[in-house]
């Protein structure tokens, strides 16, 4: 299974964003999503599950939630949008990839045995940090997560 993770679009979703989803078989929003556009636009690709940031605070952003847990190709994955406010031990509760955003700086690193993924800022350029998005793989074998910069190719 092909997971596209994406965040902190702040009421932008770039063509190359976009782009860089197809082929999707889920995409992961993770938070500060800024619009209930860039919702509808990520559900046109493919299935979307969503968390609402510090930022997503209009009436429309009220439905999303602020954290979820759900299965994914075998996977139990924990969504939320600041990875301080992570309030589950992901070991102890069976999750093996946690997925947050908020920093704007893409992470991919593994603790205790769980694969963190921070996909990155894909809305507006903040300072000189990248505009990326991550693509993940569950299914056979061991988890596998990539960002991609989406003006470095």
């Amino acid at each position: 299974m092909n997971i596209g993770l994406i965040s902190d679009t702040h009421g932008l979703l770039r063509p190359e964003a976009l782009a860089a989803l197809q082929g999707s078989d889920l995409i992961v929003h993770a938070g500060d999503i800024g619009a209930p556009e860039i919702l509808d636009r990520l559900r046109e690709i493919a299935p979307l599950v969503a968390v609402r940031g510090n930022n997503d605070t209009d009436a429309w952003a009220q439905a999303t939630p602020e954290t979820q847990t759900f299965d994914a190709g075998g996977q139990q994955l924990h969504l939320l949008h600041d990875l301080k406010t992570l309030a589950i031990d992901p070991s102890a509760d069976g999750v093996s990839i946690v997925v947050a955003g908020h920093s704007h700086r893409p992470k991919i690193e593994t603790r205790n045995g769980v694969l963190y993924i921070n996909p990155g800022s894909a809305g507006p350029r903040r300072f000189s940090l990248p505009v990326t998005v991550a693509h993940l793989r569950v299914g056979h074998g061991r988890p596998q997560a990539r960002i991609v910069d989406l003006f470095d190719g």
